[in-house]
């Protein structure tokens, strides 16, 4: 079934080789990898995704995903291939492993972290289930043989004629840039830093406090960044990532369909107590969660996909991409991304570590939270190595007294994907 790209079109075109726009999920199993069950569960796995196993082509002047019945790739190594390739048998999407480990890499305009968790609960039921012969509980996971909806195929957004029409306010402000604050601009070294906490004292931390996971990371963010720089002029305003679904009535798309959620660390909240400022956050959450104000969101998104469809060639398209991602950038200080508790179910007893690991947005900071096997790990992803704002949230931890494990610190290595225009 041949797919017109559209909710994919910005996030193709702002893919470069130092910022590759996808998702790799890194999970570290219990025990060594068995190759032959995990080539069997990826298999049967792309047997249920149909709209994963696809081509990028060009048709009448668009880019298209075409099917593709070449195997799924599935290599030996951490490192994975390049996707869109030959090494990928020119797929969006490709396997890696070594030793204990089990990474998935995915184009990241062809879903978001919820579409990826799905292939990735399919892929543990049927890996777990061969690898340690067991008969895992199947509730709520998608399987090889289930009938595939209309709804899960069709983008959500593309067609849709009844929209409201994006707001039109005033330029947004400039927020604070934490390159250029923290003198950064020569420190290319993309790294990523990994914390985990445990779920039950972090979830009861956030009960004690009127938080939630994403929005008490941003506030602890917040306030470990201006305390960093108590003089700055411009505003502290993290983005928290919205997932469109609900606000759609499409629950159960594919694509990537990420919205965001202004927070703005205002001047008169900084000497309110933790959890007003708590309260503060949840209530602006609230507030640009409302489906109206979502959907004016998707709007917008929509608007700019269809400016970049109607461009007449990468060149231009590759221009207007970049000139959004430019004005992102200036109105943005991090951004903070959390799917929400993966729910691997009876797999998770087999899970050691899990990461989730994208390109760091525009403004060169953000977290990724995964809740997993009883814990959060908090992926602070930056396009430099610098850990002064990791030591700055590690010590907003430490004076709410909440427990954490510094894991390990990485290169923030993700597979390229190759384009057409780079040829």
């Amino acid at each position: 079934m041949e797919q017109k790209l559209f909710s994919e079109l910005r996030s193709l075109y702002v893919t470069t080789k130092e910022r590759p726009n996808e998702i790799r999920i890194r999970i570290r199993m219990r025990d060594l990898i068995a190759p032959d069950a995990l080539r069997h569960a990826v298999d049967t796995t792309m047997e249920r995704y149909p709209y994963f196993c696809v081509e990028l082509q060009k048709k009448d002047g668009q880019y298209i995903f075409a099917e593709n019945h070449r195997p799924v790739v599935i290599t030996n190594s951490l490192h994975g291939v390049a996707l869109n390739s030959e090494a990928s048998n020119y797929h969006m999407i490709a396997f890696c492993w070594q030793d204990n480990w089990i990474i998935l890499d995915v184009f990241h305009g062809m879903t978001d972290g919820t579409g990826a968790y799905e292939v990735v609960r399919t892929l543990l039921y049927y890996y777990c289930s061969e690898r340690y012969n067991v008969k895992l509980n199947d509730e709520g996971i998608r399987l090889a043989g289930d009938e595939i909806s209309a709804e899960e195929w069709d983008d959500p957004v593309a067609n849709r004629a009844d929209l409201p029409s994006p707001r039109r306010n005033e330029q947004m402000s400039d927020a604070l840039n934490l390159i250029a604050s923290a003198g950064l601009e020569e420190d290319h070294r993309h790294t990523v830093y990994s914390i985990a906490i445990s779920e039950s004292e972090f979830m009861k931390f956030n009960l004690d406090n009127d938080g939630s996971p994403g929005t008490m990371v941003s506030l602890l963010l917040s306030r470990a960044i201006a305390k960093l720089f108590p003089e700055a002029k411009d505003i502290i305003r993290i983005t928290l990532c919205v997932n469109q679904r609900k606000a759609l009535h499409a629950p159960l798309a594919h694509q990537s369909l990420v919205g965001g959620a202004f927070l703005e660390y205002k001047d008169k909240m900084r000497d309110w107590p933790l959890d007003l400022q708590a309260t503060a956050y949840r209530g602006m959450v609230f507030a640009q969660t409302q489906e109206e104000n979502v959907l004016m969101g998707a709007a917008s998104i929509k608007e700019i996909n269809g400016l970049i469809l109607s461009k007449g060639s990468d060149q231009e398209r590759l221009g207007v991409a970049g000139y959004i991602n430019a004005l992102a950038a200036r109105v943005v200080t991090a951004t903070v991304s959390y799917v929400g508790k993966a729910n691997y179910q009876e797999a998770e007893q087999y899970i050691r570590d899990f990461r989730l690991w994208t390109s760091s947005a525009a403004d060169g900071l953000t977290v990724e939270i995964s809740a997993v096997n009883g814990r959060f790990t908090l992926d602070f992803l930056q396009t430099f190595s610098n850990p002064i704002f990791v030591n700055a949230f590690l010590k907003e931890l430490e004076e709410n007294e909440i427990v954490y494990d510094l894991q390990d610190v990485n290169e923030l290595e993700l597979a390229n994907i190759k384009l057409p225009w780079t040829e």
